[in-house]
């Protein structure tokens, strides 16, 4: 069997080629389009989430393994402006240097806990409504009260996937963007 590509970049978009196969033992059979994807669907795939692809991320985790699986969870979801710290302590320095717009943060690391770099960044009149998702191994719920009461915007317990993570990134910008009551 040969597939053969059919059509090109119109001026409309950049739409992909319709790919048809054809049996040459056979002749021609039915034509079965593959699927027609236009740059422009991608953009209003990316208007409709409640979050903002371009906003800076601050990954702050000791594990250098979980850091490049969040960093490909964002890229997957649109983001390009992501940078690392590897402990708390680091992430509070980098955020006073750089204004960011999402920070996620592993709960277990020394020699600063993430719940630790949370209160900090919540005290800090400059940092505190940086939106915060904390990600921890633990579903301790004394974990997610305590977290919750010190400020925190979402919290994900590993492992999770792009679908969970945007999610949680969803839920805080759609909980930002929230009117408030007069």
């Amino acid at each position: 069997m040969v597939k053969k590509i059919c059509g090109a970049v119109g001026a409309a978009g950049m739409g992909f080629s319709q790919a048809r196969e054809m049996d040459g033992a056979e002749g021609n059979r039915p034509q079965k389009p593959a699927i027609n994807l236009k740059f422009s669907d991608v953009l209003i795939q990316f208007s409709t989430m409640a979050f903002d692809p371009s906003l800076s991320v601050l990954v702050v985790d000791d594990y250098a393994t979980m850091v490049r699986i969040i960093r490909n969870l964002l890229r997957q979801l649109g983001f390009v402006d992501i940078d690392d710290a590897s402990d708390g302590a680091s992430g509070l320095t980098m955020m006073r240097h750089k204004r960011y717009g999402l920070v996620i943060s592993d709960w277990n690391m020394e020699p600063m806990t993430g719940f630790e770099f949370l209160r900090e960044v919540r005290s800090d009149p400059a940092l505190s409504e940086t939106p915060f998702i904390m990600v921890t191994a633990e579903s301790k719920t004394e974990n997610v009260i305590a977290a919750r009461k010190a400020g925190v915007n979402n919290y994900i317990v590993k492992p999770f996937n792009a679908q969970t993570l945007k999610a949680k990134i969803e839920a805080v910008f759609a909980t930002a963007n929230e009117p408030t009551a007069a």
